[in-house]
């Protein structure tokens, strides 16, 4: 019999057997011999207890209330008293706080406000610190300014700079952030704004925040930029993913030309480079993009945030979102859906400018974690990846 066919009548047999097993029923054999070669049962062991990192155990002692408030940033305007968040803080548990309003009033004011924050934080919010959050891109888009504070040039601006320029720059800002206690940079951007629409793109070329309207030029400033910060122990948040370089209104100011009928995959250059270069935050854009999902903001997309973001770019940290409390773009959604609904479509922190948002997004997330175990199981993932850029920054800690 010839080698094929040995294999044939092999296979046959072998599937002989499956089909007998699947039926029920078992091959013949010899009783005798199979008497004398059964084992003894091996003895039972048990199972290895998996071993936590930092931020899963810091995690696994938290409340659901308090996971909760891992996943929300609310803002302390400049013209309000330095401890008007402490009761929010306290009673919802709050993760992360971030500086709106434009605090023109140098670093010693700065920095007493942020290590107020910091000490309010503590057994209320599982002992875990602040993130303390700025929107500090440059040009017209700075928070943060005198004393102490260089004037950041626009992103234009930044992007005629070498790149090598670019990440010495980012390293001096970011040192002065750190001094201001400041830990998260909500910058830099990664929208390009092609040379043809230019001001006419409101949110972000007409106040030049873009690097450049070519999206090689502009990756490789972000990269700079996430680098430099990097080195001061600065964390950066890219925004707005996947891209407000097209549309023709703000969505923090309307709802109207915040559709996107153009962006694809493909466009997403400066996102993938700031992502290789180590950036832990991207922050989502609250507009429409029909080529990637026509029926939902980018904000409320699973296909977007999970889809794109996390599986095709990889992306494994932090995703937060813009403004969800007084945004234009986000009122048609009640505010008890808003940050639900992003957490379901797999984002992290809900960002929120009106302090009155912070009760109905933790009400709202500590019910629905309640009732499906399933949504539960994603603000446990969330809440360990923003603990895990906390532990990075030095502002949580296990034994």
């Amino acid at each position: 019999m010839g080698r094929n066919v040995v294999r044939a009548a092999a296979l046959a047999a072998a599937l002989a057997c499956i089909g007998a097993l699947a039926a029920g029923c078992a091959p013949e054999r010899d009783v005798a011999t199979t008497a004398t070669t059964i084992a003894p049962a091996p003895t039972p062991t048990a199972a290895p207890t998996p071993v936590l990192t930092c931020a899963q155990e810091l995690v696994r002692r938290l409340s659901p209330a308090e996971r909760a408030g891992q996943l929300i940033m609310v803002a302390l305007d400049a013209r309000s008293p330095g401890d008007a968040l402490d009761p929010l803080i306290v009673q919802y548990h709050l993760g992360g706080v971030v500086l709106l309003g434009g605090w023109d009033v140098g670093m010693p004011v700065v920095r007493a406000a942020t290590t107020h924050l910091q000490s309010v934080a503590g057994p209320a919010t599982g002992d875990l610190g602040l993130l303390i959050a700025a929107d500090q891109e440059g040009g017209q888009v700075q928070q943060l300014r005198g004393d102490g504070f260089s004037d950041m040039p626009s992103g234009v601006e930044q992007g005629m700079l070498g790149s090598a320029a670019l990440r010495s720059s980012a390293r001096s800002w970011g040192a002065e952030l750190a001094t201001a206690g400041v830990n998260l940079d909500l910058a830099p951007i990664g929208d390009t704004v092609p040379d043809a629409i230019g001001a006419s793109n409101p949110p972000i070329g007409g106040l030049d925040r873009q690097f450049s309207g070519d999206a090689e030029v502009a990756a490789s400033h972000v990269t700079a930029f996430v680098e430099g910060m990097s080195a001061a122990r600065v964390a950066t948040s890219l925004k707005h993913f996947p891209g407000l370089g097209r549309v023709t209104g703000n969505t923090d100011m309307t709802s109207d030309g915040t559709t996107d009928t153009e962006t694809t995959a493909a466009d997403l250059r400066p996102f993938e480079a700031g992502i290789e270069a180590g950036a832990p935050l991207v922050m989502m854009s609250s507009a429409v993009y029909t080529q990637l999902d026509p029926a939902h903001q980018a904000v409320f997309s699973r296909a977007v945030v999970t889809g794109l973001l996390r599986n095709t770019l990889a992306f494994g940290g932090v995703v937060i979102s813009d403004d969800l409390g007084v945004a234009a773009a986000v009122s048609s959604t009640p505010v008890q859906q808003r940050a639900t609904r992003f957490v379901a479509a797999g984002g992290d922190i809900a960002l929120t400018a009106d302090p009155a948002a912070v009760a109905p997004f933790r009400d709202s997330l500590v019910a629905a974690m309640a009732a499906d175990p399933a949504f539960a199981a994603k603000v446990d993932a969330a809440v360990t990846r923003v603990v895990q850029v906390k532990v990075n920054l030095g502002v949580a800690h296990c034994a």
